[in-house]
């Protein structure tokens, strides 16, 4: 991993939420579970998840009534789901309560998760699975991944191990002469012949934002090379640069075309994908949890032989290279310390040996558990991506990764903006960076 956790950035992360009153009362919260805290055996096996996020609960209650039925006789999964917005409110209300639940949905930064632990309300995991005889399920990239955003620490689980790039229509692209882009101009160039044949040419989730911010950072890592926003939460360079607000120009210049079609700013992530799915627009910036989706007749009407998928393509000049994928491990998955007994070991073990198998079978996803029995691809894009993983030499984070709860908000609500024009590339990296420097 090129994002090498120093001790400057572990400092820098503990910062970031210091002076947050919500987060402070998690450090204060009485009953913890730190040194000082009870444990509390559990009656079920609590998982807070996301209602945006379907493949993980539904991968569990399969194992739940298969090969881990016997850690749910002991401890019956019981699932509750939030909107991934009203996340990271209600696990701050619920660690403030000493009443997080066995397993729950990580915040949407890892500041959060970080704060969490510094309170001794996550468990370490690295121990536990070590204790467990069962670490070695997890594969390296992964946990390279997860300790480049935790600080070092295992800190979560990979129900999701996902690489990022673009997934285009294969049919579109041959339909219309295009070929797989190599550089930015390239893909801009397709983009204008997709808009000329009348077809939009990206899909996105403005409602969203994050779909948009994590193209800025593409063109960060091409141009720049893989340290990039490693040098802004270092403290090194500011988003504000000249070289950063280009990247931020780019992206917005295809919003100013059309690229991103209408209202992009009211697209949800679901529309988006649906969006891309059906056939409307050429392309789609996304991560590899959506071969569960590609991998779904009832959504994917185009067919998943006709989805491709193509690396960020290179800046001309640039100091990056196009085999540095984003990676990350979706919205990361922890369990409470306060919690964590017998019952819920027996629960984790079977997870970390049976996981990586279940959601590569049963829905076409990639995670970064290991896959102990040998699964046949669910169509030839899966292989595509499953093959990329294992041959990528370097992966990077993206645009948020080292940014703090409040900077990540601020970022992925003015992302529409960027591309609409009603906030300018120097107003969105102007407004991130001070976001940056409050915290």
């Amino acid at each position: 991993m090129p994002v090498r956790p120093s001790r400057a950035r572990r400092a820098r992360l503990s910062l970031l939420t210091a002076g947050t009153a919500t987060l402070a009362l998690l450090a204060t919260a009485c009953g913890g579970s730190g040194a000082g805290g009870s444990s509390s055996a559990p009656e079920n096996f609590d998982y807070l998840s996301v209602t945006e996020n379907t493949t993980v609960r539904t991968a569990l209650a399969t194992m739940a009534k298969g090969a881990c039925k016997e850690a749910n006789d002991a401890l019956p999964l019981k699932v509750e789901t939030v909107p991934q917005a009203s996340l990271d409110q209600k696990l701050q209300l619920l660690a403030g309560q000493d009443a997080l639940p066995v397993q729950f949905a990580a915040g949407n930064a890892p500041a959060l998760t970080q704060q969490l632990a510094k309170s001794g309300k996550v468990a370490d995991l690295e121990q536990k699975l070590k204790d467990l005889g069962v670490y070695l399920q997890l594969e390296p990239a992964a946990i390279s991944t997860i300790k480049a955003l935790y600080g070092g620490e295992l800190r979560v689980l990979p129900y999701e191990y996902n690489i990022e790039g673009i997934f285009y229509n294969k049919k579109i692209f041959k339909e219309n002469g295009l070929k797989v882009p190599g550089t930015w101009n390239e893909l801009v160039a397709a983009a204008a012949t997709l808009e000329t044949k009348g077809i939009q040419p990206f899909s996105a989730s403005g409602q969203q934002g994050w779909p948009l911010t994590r193209m800025v950072s593409g063109y960060l890592y091409r141009s720049l090379g893989p340290y990039a926003l490693q040098d802004v939460a270092d403290g090194k360079a500011k988003l504000t640069d000249a070289q950063y607000v280009k990247a931020a120009e780019e992206v917005a210049a295809l919003g100013k075309k059309g690229y991103f079609g209408k209202g992009v700013g009211s697209i949800d992530y679901d529309t988006a994908m649906n969006q891309f799915l059906s056939g409307k627009a050429g392309m789609l910036y996304m991560g590899s949890w959506a071969l569960a989706n590609i991998s779904d007749q009832k959504q994917n009407k185009v067919g998943a032989e006709n989805v491709g998928f193509m690396p960020f393509p290179a800046v001309t000049g640039g100091k990056g290279s196009i085999d540095q994928y984003l990676s990350n491990v979706g919205l990361g998955i922890t369990l409470g310390a306060r919690s964590f007994d017998d019952k819920t070991g027996d629960w984790v073990s079977c997870i970390a040996r049976n996981y990586g198998t279940t959601a590569l079978k049963d829905h076409g996803s990639i995670s970064g558990f290991k896959v102990n029995t040998e699964v046949k691809d669910a169509n030839e894009v899966t292989t595509q991506v499953r093959d990329t993983i294992s041959t990528s030499k370097q992966n990077v984070l993206w645009f948020e990764a080292l940014f703090g709860t409040k900077a990540t908000t601020v970022s992925q609500q003015n992302a529409a903006g960027l591309v609409n024009g009603s906030t300018s590339p120097e107003q969105f990296m102007r407004i991130v960076q001070d976001a940056l420097a409050a915290q």
